[in-house]
């Protein structure tokens, strides 16, 4: 599903971001990327939908060798990868329906099809009654929901999450991890960057610790191991 293969990252002032790093997620896991600010965790998660690129190595997503990638593929490559940011990055002058739908009208999907599954993720998501309101008007909980609900329609194989949980308070965080949770039980491949603790030694997944930009720990049911 998702394979790094020596995969080193240099940006132009010379900083080293990721140094050496070596992976393999599979199909339908659960993984949580952990580490100190500045580890290189946002580098290692941009990799996977080709935001970066690498200064060598290669990258494998769902069948796709990202290097060899023709610029003409990477739409195709990107529809089946869906993005979760920290700061939700909704469309404030499109409602929420539109927001959902506006990922599939990126990728030219028939009309009637992108009503029929914009109506289905709303309901996955719980927010089957805010579709015709706008960002403005919902809590962050609802904001980081519809931006759960976009990065989904399209079906992806994989969902990479960087801090999606980082702007919302305790209880509401805990919501979006339990549909998180739920959406990987139907079968979508989640990687997750976060730095809550509590969330990562109760819902007890595969830890990946990124430090120095180096894998400084892969443990199946692992813990955050950080202190606040």
């Amino acid at each position: 599903m998702i394979e790094m293969q020596d995969v080193w990252k240099t940006y132009p002032n010379g900083s080293e971001a990721l140094r050496g790093i070596s992976i393999k997620i599979d199909r339908n896991e659960f993984v949580y990327v952990v580490g100190p600010s500045g580890a290189g965790k946002s580098t290692f998660m941009k990799l996977m939908y080709r935001e970066e690129r690498p200064t060598k190595g290669q990258i494998f997503v769902n069948g796709f060798n990202l290097e060899k990638l023709k610029q003409r593929k990477i739409p195709y490559v990107r529809r089946n990868i869906g993005v979760i940011f920290q700061d939700f990055r909704l469309l404030p002058k499109l409602t929420v329906a539109e927001n959902i739908a506006f990922a599939m009208e990126v990728i030219e999907a028939p009309t009637k099809m992108i009503r029929k599954r914009t109506a289905e993720v709303l309901e996955l998501v719980r927010l089957k009654d805010k579709g015709n309101n706008y960002p403005s008007e919902l809590s962050g909980g609802e904001q980081q929901r519809v931006a759960i609900a976009r990065a989904i329609v399209n079906n992806p194989a994989v969902i990479v999450a960087d801090e999606p949980t980082g702007n919302l308070d305790p209880e509401t965080s805990w919501g979006i991890m339990r549909l998180l949770e739920e959406i990987n039980f139907r079968g979508t491949t989640i990687v997750m960057a976060t730095h809550n603790k509590d969330i990562v030694n109760t819902m007890r997944k595969r830890v990946i610790a990124i430090e120095a930009g180096q894998v400084a720990r892969d443990e199946a049911r692992g813990e955050y191991g950080y202190e606040d």
